[in-house]
């Protein structure tokens, strides 16, 4: 059955963050959006120009709608309004019919152009959105606002402390517990990009579906950062300002459990003569190195195929299929009897690999890439 989450937010009308950002990345995840419009914006790349807010009774009407005819699996509240309607939200959610949905709220206050898109009344009935909350996922600045780590854990909610606003080349989210403290943290490098709006508002909604689906909260947490950090990369450049990410541009990038046939690497004979005949083709080229024989090419759908000029094993070709979970499933191919040649590893190269051969020879690769697939950090500019 389809996921279906719910999204309590505002609109953005320059479309990179907000209720048009959350339904992007349900919709790219798989699931079906819903929505409860808080507050109608007029907003930018350089900044929010003007905020209307919702009536409380509307917003109310837009989730009894919803919830009365479709249902609801998972719900995700960005930015809520004011203060009487974070009241009225939360007690609403807590009804049976709604008790049972995941809530993932992310704590909006202040946009990343640096308006405020929180008052201090609305900040303090927030607690009752905690209460309800599975998770909350503000940045450094919302959770100091919320009063620290403790503060947020004492509602016992688990807490995705996300670290984009720290300082260094390397970004550290945590995951906290309560009466646990930290049970999982995730590090990657920063992506320097001005075109970032939308990045909370994206993940949490990321998160959102991945329950909806059934899936736990930490490998839901880390498929929505693959999928976060991928829109990053694919952002499109739009505006003067912190411009859209890509969410549409995430396709077949492991994202799943898998497995999906995404990558397959073939022979060559001449690089140079090869790598011309492919780009004929229409693929463009994301990895140039002659010195290993060594080129890759990427598809419109994201969809990958490498050339390898070479002897012996490295000229062969390898069929790859990719997957986002490759441990749990090479156990589970491996329980079956299926044997293989290299159990999951992890490469210098940023994939985890594990290798095998089909009945006829022909040699297969299960790989897990995330980001590294299309956008290793040797990819051509």
């Amino acid at each position: 059955m389809t996921a279906r989450v719910l999204i309590v937010a505002g609109s953005d009308s320059g479309g990179g963050a907000g209720i048009q950002a959350d339904i992007k990345a349900v919709t790219m995840l798989g699931g079906h959006a819903m929505t409860a419009i808080t507050a109608i914006t007029a907003q930018n790349t350089l900044g929010v120009q003007g905020v209307h807010p919702v009536p409380t009774d509307m917003v109310l009407a837009q989730i009894d709608s919803v919830a009365s005819d479709i249902g609801v699996d998972a719900i995700k509240i960005g930015m809520i309004g004011g203060a009487e309607t974070a009241t009225a939200v939360a007690e609403r959610l807590s009804r049976p019919d709604l008790a049972q949905a995941a809530l993932v709220f992310d704590p909006v206050m202040i946009a990343s152009s640096g308006s405020v898109l929180a008052d201090a009344a609305t900040i303090a009935a927030f607690k009752a959105l905690l209460d309800r909350a599975m998770v909350a996922t503000p940045n450094l600045p919302e959770l100091e606002a919320l009063g620290g780590e403790e503060a947020v854990l004492a509602h016992g909610c688990s807490l995705l402390v996300k670290g984009g606003h720290a300082e260094g080349e390397t970004v550290t989210d945590r995951l906290l517990e309560t009466g646990e403290g930290e049970v999982a943290r995730w590090e990657a490098p920063r992506i320097d990009t001005p075109h970032s709006h939308g990045t909370g508002c994206t993940l949490a909604s990321a998160i959102a579906t991945g329950l909806a689906q059934g899936m736990p909260l930490e490998p839901a947490i880390a498929r929505a950062r693959d999928f976060v950090r991928l829109s990053l990369h694919g952002a499109p450049g739009l505006g003067a300002g912190h411009g859209p990410m890509g969410q549409q541009y995430v396709r077949n990038d492991g994202l799943f459990t898998g497995p999906a046939l995404n990558q397959i690497t073939v022979p060559a004979t001449d690089y140079a003569v090869s790598i011309a005949f492919y780009k004929q083709l229409g693929l463009t080229q994301i990895v140039d190195s002659p010195d290993n024989g060594y080129a890759r090419f990427e598809a419109a759908n994201g969809v990958t195929l490498s050339i390898h000029a070479g002897d012996g094993a490295a000229g062969g070709a390898t069929t790859y299929l990719e997957s986002g979970a490759l441990d749990a499933w090479v156990a589970y191919l491996a329980r079956r009897g299926v044997r293989f040649d290299q159990m999951p590893k992890d490469e210098e190269w940023g994939w985890r690999e594990a290798r095998l051969t089909d009945p006829a020879g022909n040699r297969l690769c299960l790989y897990q890439a995330a980001e590294y697939r299309r956008y290793p950090p040797w990819r051509i500019s």
